[in-house]
């Protein structure tokens, strides 16, 4: 009596992202002079969150030839009518995403984290001065994780501002005595 074969194992596709090409992934390998990686774990996590939400909108531009719309003549067609629900709810969370790091820092997420441009080129791009784009990431990285719930929102002081007779810093009543 011959065995049945055994049925092959389903595979799940998923697509594929060499790592080695994210900058996000070249910054958390790297150590700065105190020792510590050039970003946290935290950051890292919340960059390649939105990167990921990036390629699941499908909001990269084409790099070859939509073969699908070769023979249908000049058709216009709705883009957004097209999508997947799944794209269409990771564009609502990329966009939710960029929005609440404001338009400052997005754009520095979107060239580094969804673009993989390097910081010296993201900095170019955004006409930013040499050698603050490192800093610029850091920030928009930690207002993205704090956007995922990753990171925990800074503390206030308890200072609201300094006062008109310049004797010293007004308390909003939130400050440790």
């Amino acid at each position: 009596m011959r065995e049945m074969p055994a049925k092959p194992a389903t595979i799940i596709a998923t697509p594929a992202f060499n790592d080695a090409e994210s900058p996000l992934t070249w910054l958390r390998s790297r150590r700065g002079k105190d020792g510590k990686p050039l970003i946290s774990e935290v950051q890292y996590l919340a960059g390649e969150r939105l990167r990921m939400d990036f390629e699941r909108a499908m909001l990269a531009r084409r790099t070859t030839l939509n073969w699908d719309l070769a023979g249908a003549g000049a058709r216009g067609g709705n883009v957004s009518a097209e999508l997947s629900d799944g794209a269409i709810a990771a564009r609502q969370r990329y966009h939710a995403a960029l929005d609440s790091v404001g338009p400052e820092l997005a754009s520095m997420l979107a060239q580094v984290c969804c673009l993989s441009a390097g910081i010296e080129q993201a900095e170019r791009v955004l006409d930013l001065p040499q050698r603050s784009g490192r800093a610029v990431l850091g920030l928009a990285l930690t207002a993205l994780a704090r956007h995922y719930g990753l990171a925990a929102a800074p503390r206030r002081s308890g200072i609201a501002g300094w006062t008109i007779d310049a004797k010293g810093p007004a308390s909003d009543g939130a400050g440790r005595s």
